[in-house]
């Protein structure tokens, strides 16, 4: 028998959203602390990255990797696909699939 998918509606047990989510982040720096594959989108997209985990830096709102990834997910895509970054495509598609 093949593998079960995981299905988030019924319960996020065993699905490490937080993790992959700062695991994806990483793979996005490589990219987007690069100033010749940045622009001001990305250069704003950092600046939101800087008060996660942090809501005194955020009016006391609590923001997290998974919110950033959920908001800006096209974007995500985008700049995968165009880099041509196969390993953050495959995080962002099991991200976007159990965790959004």
């Amino acid at each position: 028998m093949g593998q079960t998918a995981t299905d988030r509606y019924v319960s996020f047990k065993n699905i490490d959203c937080e993790g992959n989510s700062r695991r994806l982040m990483a793979l996005l720096r490589r990219h987007i602390d690069d100033p010749a594959k940045s622009n001001p989108f990305w250069e704003t997209f950092k600046e939101k990255l800087e008060p996660i985990g942090q809501p005194t830096l955020n009016s006391g709102r609590s923001l997290d990797e998974l919110f950033l990834i959920h908001t800006s997910i096209n974007n995500l895509h985008e700049i995968f696909e165009e880099y041509e970054d196969e390993e953050a495509l495959a995080l962002l598609r099991q991200i976007e699939r159990e965790c959004c």
